[in-house]
């Protein structure tokens, strides 16, 4: 289940919304040009599965999405816990990649979980949400919105990724230390796996 959380840009002692309500999701995220959807989770695609059954099973929304938006290359990123020893090492990398406040000049930045969850954190307004995205969510960030990303720190999940330009994804760091000040991914998710539990 989704989580939206929103506090000051002062820091997360000023907590502003908490929410796992699709609609207040959507609503919130709306007036920031935060495009929030959830579309139909296929139950028969494997948590790690190839591009080719991820392209095969969601085709039908990936046309659709194309025809609104004319997105130029659609792709699969997926990233899993495995027995490689060389994953920790290509996992923190990966994390790492994202994980400080930038901008994307000449794209909007659209992802659309299959499996597992990761964290957009978008910087607007005075106000940092955390939206906590898991299979079924698609979240789309238009271009010039402030933003990072963690997939936390034992990565796990696969996206289908959207690009207006070829290039794929160009990130323009702006060079704040802001990403630092808030719960990351680890902290977020284990609280609100707590939440579901207890429920």
């Amino acid at each position: 289940m989704t989580l939206l959380t929103t506090w000051s840009e002062s820091g997360p002692e000023t907590l502003v919304r908490r929410t796992s309500d699709p609609a207040e999701i959507a609503a919130a995220l709306q007036p920031l040009g935060v495009r929030y959807e959830q579309w139909p989770v296929r139950a028969d695609v494997p948590f790690d599965a190839d591009s080719e059954t991820v392209f095969a099973a969601y085709g039908p929304e990936i046309e659709k999405l194309n025809a609104q938006e004319g997105f130029t290359t659609v792709d699969v990123l997926g990233l899993h816990p495995s027995d490689d020893p060389e994953f920790p090492a290509k996992a923190k990398a990966a994390r790492e990649k994202f994980l400080q406040e930038h901008t994307h000049d000449d794209d909007d930045e659209v992802r659309f979980f299959v499996s597992g969850s990761g964290i957009f954190y978008l910087h607007v307004n005075g106000e940092v949400h955390a939206v906590l995205c898991e299979k079924g969510d698609l979240l789309g960030v238009p271009r010039g919105t402030t933003h990072w990303f963690d997939m936390g720190t034992n990565p796990s999940f696969t996206a289908i990724r959207f690009f207006h330009e070829e290039d794929g994804w160009v990130g323009s760091f702006t060079g704040s230390t802001i990403a630092g000040r808030f719960p990351d991914y680890d902290t977020i998710a284990a609280g609100h796996e707590a939440d579901r539990t207890a429920a």
